[in-house]
């Protein structure tokens, strides 16, 4: 008996006691019943949230060192968490022993500082603006003392170039105290030299904030205000005038004066040794299975 099966059917047909293959079971609706499928973006889910778990001590590492990079970039100076580099099949953390050198990491890091430390500091000084309009012996002026206060930064180059990181310079040394064991991290000593910190170059280097700004003394003439001197003698001093000579004073503050220029020196490398150790070296060598347990600077003169 010849029977015929309508495509893609899931009505099992009724079974025939003429049909040669009455009593059978019917492969048909079997095979098609298998045809049903999970959905695609189910199965890349799947597929990405065991790849994450595998390899979740590397995408950690990954966004914690984008994160450093990026808090660097905007001048941001946040303490991240420090985790250290793992893929599943190693156990760096436990201190698993690794041949990676050491050296080549952290130097490639430090090479990729793109912005100066800062030291700011703020600052208050005084300085005199005065007017004379004295005609002949006929004396006719008038000065005013003001309280200012200004803002510096001296900055530090933490990557002044590749030649700078020669071998021969001796300007990056790093030494490997102990290699990791089951169970224990790494040690390595880093010693680098750098430019001493660079105060400020010009006074367009300086600011003034002029909410601080007020005048505490005034002196004149015997002849002001009376007698025409008051008349050719206005001590409504133009702001820009007295800003310009703020600037000048306050520039040559920030770099002539000890009591200013010294803590503006000192906060320029406490900020490069902050930067360059916390944010780049510890957490490479982290990665590799290590810990920092000696950094040092050593600050050669300023060019």
């Amino acid at each position: 008996m010849v029977r015929f099966d309508i495509a893609r059917s899931r009505t099992p047909l009724a079974d025939d006691p003429d049909d040669d293959d009455f009593g059978r079971p019917d492969w048909r609706w079997r095979w098609r019943s298998r045809r049903r499928r999970i959905p695609r973006w189910v199965t890349w889910g799947v597929v990405a949230v065991v790849a994450g778990l595998i390899f979740r001590k590397a995408l950690a590492w990954l966004v914690i060192a984008a994160l450093s990079g990026f808090f660097h970039l905007v001048g941001l100076n946040v303490h991240l968490p420090s985790i250290k580099f793992g893929w599943p099949w190693q156990s760096i953390s436990s201190g698993s022993t690794t041949d990676v050198a050491v050296g080549p990491w952290v130097l490639q890091s430090i090479e990729g500082i793109s912005k100066p430390a800062l030291g700011t500091e703020n600052f208050t000084f005084t300085f005199t603006h005065k007017v004379n309009k004295s005609i002949g012996f006929w004396p006719c002026w008038y000065s005013s003392t003001f309280a200012a206060s200004g803002r510096a930064s001296a900055t530090v180059d933490l990557n002044p170039g590749s030649g700078w990181w020669a071998p021969s310079t001796g300007h990056f040394v790093l030494q490997v105290l102990s290699k990791p064991v089951p169970g224990a991290a790494g040690t390595v000593a880093v010693s680098l030299v750098l430019p001493g910190p660079q105060l400020p170059q010009s006074v367009h280097d300086i600011t003034v904030d002029d909410t601080f700004s007020h005048p505490i003394d005034t002196q004149h003439s015997w002849t002001y205000p009376g007698l025409g001197c008051g008349a050719i003698v206005k001590p409504q001093f133009a702001q820009s005038v007295l800003y310009a000579q703020a600037q000048t004073l306050a520039f040559r503050q920030a770099t002539h004066n000890p009591q200013v220029t010294l803590p503006l020196i000192n906060a320029a490398k406490a900020e490069a040794v902050q930067i360059i150790r916390y944010n780049f070296i510890q957490p490479t060598v982290n990665a590799l299975g290590y810990t920092l347990t000696r950094f040092s600077i050593k600050w050669l003169a300023a060019p």
